[in-house]
């Protein structure tokens, strides 16, 4: 339906109109991780919030192209290696893998492509020539930098002008350099680290240069999106910036920068000790849980986590699972089925997510409907509450909240049941059917008693005109 939306571009500090580069296209360029540890959840605040804005995109009629890279040598990467002491590849593989498991966990839609830098380095060779050659770019004591004052407009993303900016700090050899605030696109061989050929001799890349090399392969010399979270803007997508633009492509047209998560007032990070890992946080609450919290809040807002913020959207969603369940079992099988059966998304829901994906007000519209549709159960009108399902339907799928649609169908909604749940739902089964006798002989004081059993242990019991439900006390 390509609806007017609009974005707000870090790169003019205003939210201006999405308009694409080829009509009904939309390419998107994603900083993903940096694998020297596994994920916490402020990496997986960036992979919600774009997941959120591919699937708005897509809802709204346009092709996507979605490349979010791996960085799996850095610095950091090889610090954890000699630490460990085990292969710095090993490090890389086995934490792009928890950070594969985290994304599908949370239902985030894989990427198009998903990049490696190991696996770019012709790519990178060829940009630093093309930097070389255009005065950009220089050899000194066997690393290669940007020569940062060559390029005037340096500084622009981030509002920052040179003369107040700090050295650059990303190589030992900084002495060699021609002003301290040139950034290494390439860091000469040390024993014992891994390294490439190129014409200026065996090394390795820097940080900065393998997006812009990865981005420009995969989407082109000009694309639409290029995301990340908030702390990229500087030194990382400044230097993306002149790298890019000093050897002469045009790069991203809009920049999107999603906020932080905090602790206590503090960045994320794992160097602060503060890391809240996924699999962690993942054993206090159930995946779709996880993903509404770290999801519901505006992407460009800080998001100061607590436990009582996340046990609160946990319950938010709980009551919007708990209406789905309910309505489904009474609402048409039509509208309690295949997504493409579902109706059109209300327009207060769309219209608050072309406002620079506006999810807070969009949620509002969803629990708007979950609350009419509690209505209409209350009643009876089986109607209004299959329209009701499917228009909740039809909003969570594009949030990725959907507990009729995978992931989440496959996800026990009754929190603690575990790998139990099959044996608890048969004992329950049987205790229902005692009080169901109970009430047939008028025994209601025994029928009330099995009732107050089951509270008792921590099963709520719900008596609808189709029959008793239940579910465990949250």
């Amino acid at each position: 339906m390509e609806s007017g939306l609009r974005l707000h571009d870090t790169a003019t500090r205003t939210v201006r109109e999405f308009v694409p580069i080829n009509p009904g296209k939309v390419s998107l360029y994603l900083c993903g991780a940096t694998v020297q540890a596994a994920p916490h959840i402020g990496h997986l605040r960036s992979g919600v919030c774009f997941d959120i804005l591919v699937r708005w995109l897509t809802a709204s009629g346009y092709r996507v192209t979605f490349c979010r890279n791996v960085t799996d040598i850095d610095d950091k990467i090889l610090d954890v290696a000699r630490h460990e002491g085990m292969p710095w590849w090993a490090v890389a593989e086995r934490n792009q893998r928890a950070f594969t498991h985290a994304y599908n966990t949370l239902g985030c839609l894989p990427p198009d492509v998903e990049p490696r830098a190991t696996g770019h380095v012709p790519e990178m060779i060829a940009l630093i020539s093309r930097l070389v050659e255009r005065g950009h770019a220089y050899a000194a004591g066997g690393d290669m930098y940007f020569d940062v004052r060559s390029y005037p407009p340096y500084g622009a993303l981030s509002g920052q002008r040179l003369e107040h900016m700090r050295a650059a700090g990303d190589t030992d050899g900084a002495a060699a350099k021609r002003d301290l605030r040139d950034f290494v696109l390439w860091k000469g061989a040390k024993p014992g680290e891994p390294a490439w050929e190129t014409p200026w001799g065996p090394g390795r890349p820097g940080w900065h240069l393998e997006c812009s090399a990865m981005a420009i392969s995969y989407l082109g010399e000009t694309f639409d999106i290029h995301g990340g979270g908030l702390d990229l803007i500087f030194p990382h997508h400044e230097n993306e910036i002149a790298q890019s633009r000093g050897a002469g492509y045009s790069f991203a047209r809009y920049w999107m920068h999603n906020g932080l998560v905090s602790v206590a007032g503090e960045k994320m990070s794992k160097s602060l000790g503060n890391s809240l890992i996924v699999s962690e946080v993942l054993r206090r609450v159930r995946p779709p849980e996880l993903r509404y919290y770290l999801g519901q809040a505006h992407y460009r807002s800080l998001l100061e986590f607590s436990e009582e913020a996340l046990a609160e959207a946990a319950a938010a969603y709980r009551r919007i699972e708990g209406f789905v369940a309910r309505a489904a079992e009474v609402a048409p099988p039509r509208l309690a089925g295949a997504p493409d059966a579902l109706p059109s998304l209300p327009c207060r829901f769309a219209a608050a997510l072309s406002d620079d994906l506006g999810v807070p007000q969009a949620l509002a519209v969803v629990h708007d409907a979950v609350r009419a549709g509690n209505n209409a159960l209350a009643v009876g009108d089986a109607a209004r509450v299959g329209g009701k399902l499917g228009e909740v339907r039809a909003m969570l799928g594009v949030l990725g909240l959907d507990p009729l649609a995978d992931p989440w169908a496959a996800v026990p909604a009754r929190s603690g049941a575990g790998d139990l749940r099959g044996v608890v739902d048969a004992l329950v089964g049987v205790a229902l059917a005692q009080r169901l006798a109970a009430r047939e002989r008028k025994d209601y004081a025994a029928a009330d008693a099995i009732r107050d059993g089951l509270r008792e242990a921590g099963i709520l019991v719900e008596d609808t005109p189709h029959g008793p439900r239940w579910e465990l006390k949250q």
